[in-house]
């Protein structure tokens, strides 16, 4: 065996084999790989990233900084926003390159990033800006970081209800390595339906080292066919003025045609199957992950799925979210569980669709609350794996499925449980402050 030489800038130039790097620095990597893609391609673009810091994403700046002489090479500049909405509208103003013919690129990808309070202040800004649409070669991202247990925020929230306002399709990833998938499939789906795409990051994910393959380039995209579009296309174009006919184009046309690039690209998949369908989960991001966790604990496999009728449906995009693919998950199924934090923003679009399904098809659909009507999964705080298994011992209960190895698993767990000391409460006061790293803390 022979050792290869490890640079630290092998997570940046490395395209092949694995390479080592925090979910931050993948967001660093995602637009070089952007760049080396669209060059390959036959297209000389260039990056924008703007946006402003806050935690989770509080040190995306510094790993920006660090990373300049790549960017640099790969056409990409990086201008820290004076707030969140100029930071939009500096986008919005990169997407207008096509009416310029002075132009120097074919079209400038541009990534938008902060935390959910950040997303909330700019939201007109990005409303508008989506309505404006994006440049054929060119794209917009969302970073939206999100504090959903408030560990350095004034309210525990998520973006996903600001970003819905502004029709924004939202894409979440689970681990370092989806960061950079769903990063690519943003900008391209963005490209093809002519709107703005957030990716929702919590601290969880985004706080993340990971070892990942470093073959991004060779993702292939598909470009969906045949799809309905306007006369005068989806993209940005200087004479769109009127509300009312951007507002049908986002409706008639941009998101379905985001919801037909999601089925073609098989952003949502089924990671765990069955023949049977009895208890089908639904989930995505980092509350997947804590379901992976939680039937890992519980012995599930794949082979006791398969024989106890257990199927698992990820969500790559989880709004809007694709019709035919949840469809043809969920049929026949008994019970379909779903597992979200904060607002049931997957559980009330599946309970919008099922609703006008034959009776014999449509499952019953737990989430928030269970058949009974108690409650299940709180619509408050975080989820967790201790949680999660909770969840899937009173859904398995309920719908009678067992096996020897599972309630085996189940009364270890409980015996675990029971021999736990519970620690007396804290009547703990914390004083106020703002983080260390926050611009808040000199700006306010």
């Amino acid at each position: 065996m022979s050792k290869s030489t490890v640079q630290l800038d092998d997570k940046y130039t490395q395209s092949q084999g694995q390479i080592y790097l925090s979910t931050l620095q993948a967001m660093v990597r995602l637009p070089i790989i952007q760049r080396r893609r669209d060059v390959s391609a036959g297209l000389n673009t260039a990056g924008l990233i703007t946006g402003y810091r806050g935690s989770p994403i509080g040190t995306y700046d510094v790993a920006l900084w660090a990373a300049q002489k790549h960017l640099d090479e790969h056409h990409i500049q990086f201008v820290p926003g004076v707030n969140e909405e100029l930071a939009a509208a500096t986008i919005k103003g990169a997407q207008w390159l096509d009416f310029y013919p002075q132009k120097k690129y074919d079209g400038v990808f541009s990534l938008w990033y902060g935390k959910h309070l950040g997303v909330e202040r700019a939201m007109e800004a990005m409303k508008a800006a989506n309505y404006s649409g994006v440049s054929k070669h060119g794209g917009a991202l969302v970073l939206a970081g999100d504090d959903m247990g408030a560990k350095s925020s004034i309210t525990a929230a998520g973006s996903d209800l600001p970003l819905i306002a502004a029709n924004i399709p939202i894409l979440y990833p689970a681990t370092t390595g989806e960061f950079i998938e769903y990063g690519l499939y943003g900008w391209a789906m963005s490209r093809f339906a002519g709107l703005w795409v957030a990716l929702k990051g919590v601290t969880d994910t985004i706080e993340l080292t990971s070892t990942i393959a470093a073959d991004s380039e060779k993702l292939e995209i598909l470009t969906p066919e045949g799809v309905a579009m306007p006369d005068e296309g989806v993209h940005a174009f200087r004479t769109d003025y009127m509300p009312l006919i951007q507002e049908r184009r986002m409706v008639d046309f941009k998101l379905p045609a985001a919801e037909e690039f999601a089925r073609v690209n098989g952003i949502n998949r089924v990671t765990l199957d069955s023949e049977r369908r009895r208890l089908g989960i639904v989930s995505a991001g980092k509350p997947y992950l804590d379901l992976c966790e939680a039937l890992t604990q519980l012995g599930i496999d794949d082979e006791l799925a398969a024989e106890l009728g257990i199927r698992v449906y990820k969500l790559g995009m989880t709004w809007p979210l694709e019709k035919a693919g949840i469809r043809d998950f969920s049929a026949h199924h008994d019970e379909i569980l779903v597992v979200e934090e904060k607002a049931p923003v997957i559980e009330d679009q599946m309970k919008h669709q099922f609703y006008s399904w034959r009776a014999e098809e449509r499952p019953a659909i737990t989430g928030r609350k269970d058949d009974a009507g108690a409650e299940l999964i709180p619509g408050h705080g975080e989820t967790s794996v201790s949680m999660m298994v909770d969840v899937l011992i009173r859904r398995l209960l309920a719908q009678g499925i067992s096996h020897p190895r599972l309630d085996a698993r189940i009364a270890q767990i409980e015996e675990r449980r029971n021999q736990v000391a519970q620690l007396p409460a804290v009547n703990a006061i914390r004083t106020a402050y703002f983080c260390s790293g926050c611009p808040h803390n000199s700006s306010t």
